[in-house]
């Protein structure tokens, strides 16, 4: 394995934490935007129906999605401009 890409692990973990609480910040401001509710519905709401509760996990998924590889390209975009290399 080489080094860069060893010495990229740590910095890929705090990227996607950061990620991942991005998407989900997103998410809450999009579900109110587009539901008029505060919180988005929970699979085990059993006053929800199907089609909010997959329609949340949907748009969840897509924005996580997005922002995962949105991050995680800029962070080994960086890397190359700083190292030289592609920390893959």
């Amino acid at each position: 394995m080489k080094a860069s890409k060893v010495a990229y692990k740590p910095v890929a973990l705090a990227l996607g934490a950061g990620a991942g609480l991005l998407a989900g910040t997103l998410f809450k401001q999009v579900w109110k935007l587009a539901g008029h509710e505060d919180d988005a519905p929970d699979a085990m709401d059993e006053e929800r129906q199907w089609r909010e509760i997959l329609l949340a996990a949907a748009i969840q998924g897509a924005i996580f999605a997005l922002v995962k590889a949105a991050v995680e390209r800029s962070g080994a975009v960086a890397v190359r401009r700083l190292s030289g290399t592609w920390p893959a």
